[in-house]
């Protein structure tokens, strides 16, 4: 390894390990994604450019080599736009740190900086799902077996949350807070913030069930759900929550086709969000009660909903208004006078 390769080296190390967790305070899923986006960058570099992990310095990494790598995440490993951009943004961030601490690096980051942020062509739907359906994914689930009573568990209280799926993973024990006449858990989400969300009390009753059976003898200290790897507890990852999600819908879409393909875990964040809203849930109170840092990120709700715009304008349209009109609709489709004169020919 020559000189240049081990200030990039030492440069990412104390950007991950020193920077961001101690000096930035920042989450633990925060440096997950620029650790995952300084890893994807390393592993194009070697297989695109054949450069030896061992060489790979500042000057590797020109802005084409950095075009060629956004293109690759695209193309090549199926990434979204924002999931390009993302990543973009996470290495202008190390670079930005690098440039600070050494001025060799400052002209590369700059480089990276005139490369923009590519535009999401398509508006995304909100996928979510109605109570109908939700009350046949949580069917599928087998009371006898113990997985599934776990399972079960999770979905619910993801649902009555509308926590993120990270954010359900991170909760522990002494996060549950079960009394009367009221209930909540401790959310920690983006930017290690923490909220306090009620809970219902048929999810106390399903929590309640759930520990006598998991957790018998575990400290506050536990995560809440977990699997075992050599006979210990490990927080259980996204992916296992995504499978037995994805195997649920797929099951409950066989007896009830309002059930959507492909059901996901931000699906049942969305859904409560949705459900709360058209409840009667002001906006500002849903928006904290989501954690949102900002309230025009909540507005995805209210712009998602045609059913309650519809109701709306039902109700703020009077009777005689000419559109709730009875005399039958004249058909002037093929009247070739009415034609003429609509568009200027006469």
């Amino acid at each position: 390894m020559n000189e240049n390769s081990m200030l990039f080296y030492r440069m990412v190390r104390n950007f991950l390990t020193v920077y961001l967790p101690e000096q930035k305070a920042s989450s633990p899923n925060t440096v997950k994604a620029y650790r995952n986006a300084l890893n994807l960058l390393i592993e194009y570099t070697k297989e695109c450019s054949g450069t030896p992990m061992s060489e790979i310095s500042f000057d590797t990494i020109t802005r084409e080599h950095m075009e060629g790598f956004l293109d690759w995440l695209e193309k090549a490993n199926k990434c979204s736009v924002s999931t390009r951009n993302q990543r973009l943004s996470c290495i202008r961030s190390f670079y930005k740190y690098a440039g600070n601490r050494n001025i060799t690096v400052m002209s590369c980051a700059q480089e990276l900086g005139k490369i923009p942020v590519k535009k999401e062509a398509e508006v995304h739907e909100l996928k979510y799902f109605s109570e109908d359906a939700l009350k046949s994914i949580l069917e599928q689930p087998d009371p006898r077996n113990k997985k599934e009573i776990r399972d079960l568990f999770f979905m619910i209280l993801m649902y009555d949350t509308a926590a993120r799926n990270q954010e359900i993973l991170d909760i522990r024990l002494k996060d549950m807070h079960v009394s009367i006449p009221e209930s909540y858990v401790v959310v920690t989400g983006k930017g290690r913030k923490t909220r306090m969300v009620p809970i219902m009390e048929k999810t106390v009753e399903h929590f309640k069930k759930y520990i006598r059976i998991f957790h018998k003898n575990s400290s506050g200290d536990a995560y809440l759900f977990y699997t075992l790897r050599n006979g210990e507890q490990c927080q259980m990852s996204p992916d296992n929550t995504g499978k037995f999600i994805k195997k649920y819908g797929e099951l409950a879409r066989k007896h009830n086709k309002e059930v959507p393909t492909n059901v996901h875990p931000h699906m049942f964040r969305h859904a409560r969000a949705m459900h709360l809203y058209r409840g009667g849930m002001p906006l500002p109170l849903l928006s904290e009660w989501l954690g949102h840092a900002q309230l025009n990120t909540t507005l995805i709700y209210a712009n998602a909903d045609t059913r309650m715009k519809q109701e709306a304008i039902e109700k703020a349209t009077s009777k005689i208004n000419p559109l709730k009109s009875d005399k039958p609709i004249i058909d002037w489709e093929d009247d070739e006078d009415v034609i003429r004169k609509l568009y200027g020919l006469v």
